[in-house]
């Protein structure tokens, strides 16, 4: 990221603040689907951070760091758009399946249970596993990035995995029990 440029924004320049969201706003809208698994979520966490972050960007301490800050912003939006968009979601049962060994959708169904096992962690779980997964940032800059120590970063990932590993275990014994009862 250009310091100048983040500098200019500071004292209020808003072409380079265009400048910095543009380079930016593709990377936000990718971590925002990977937490929210919206689009239109991640579309309006992403616009509602770069809101914040203009209004914010005076009291930014470190110009080098404002990739890393604009991602704590991003976070702290989407839980926000999280919380509010619960607030209207209404609960859906999913309707059994039974998948053979030579059908396709049996990837699907997997895919969808691992949507399933993502969405039970939490926004701060979600965020580790996004950053460090999906991202590529290794553990430590994704703690510098979320404003949290590394043993913090570590232990939510650790957490997160293993949530997310119970939770599949758990969609896959339910479906074994359905099978069994048919």
């Amino acid at each position: 990221m250009h310091v100048d440029l983040v500098e200019q924004a500071r004292r209020g320049d808003r072409e380079a603040f265009g400048q910095l969201a543009a380079a930016e706003v593709e990377r936000l809208l990718v971590v925002a689907r990977l937490i929210l698994r919206d689009a239109a979520l991640a579309e309006d966490a992403t616009q509602e951070a770069l809101v914040r972050a203009w209004r914010q960007l005076p009291k930014l301490r470190d110009p080098e760091s404002f990739s890393g800050w604009l991602y704590r912003i991003l976070l702290r939006a989407a839980a926000d758009e999280l919380r509010r968009h619960r607030r209207f979601e209404a609960a859906v049962a999913s309707l059994p399946s039974e998948a053979t060994v030579s059908d396709p959708s049996s990837s699907l169904a997997d895919r969808d249970q691992m949507e399933r096992g993502f969405r039970r962690l939490s926004i701060d779980q979600r965020a580790v596993l996004v950053l460090h997964q999906y991202v590529g940032l290794p553990l430590p800059e994704v703690a510098a990035a979320l404003g949290i120590p590394v043993g913090t970063a570590q232990s939510r990932y650790h957490y997160g995995l293993a949530a997310l590993r119970a939770s599949l275990e758990a969609d896959g014994r339910g479906v074994a029990r359905e099978r069994a009862a048919r």
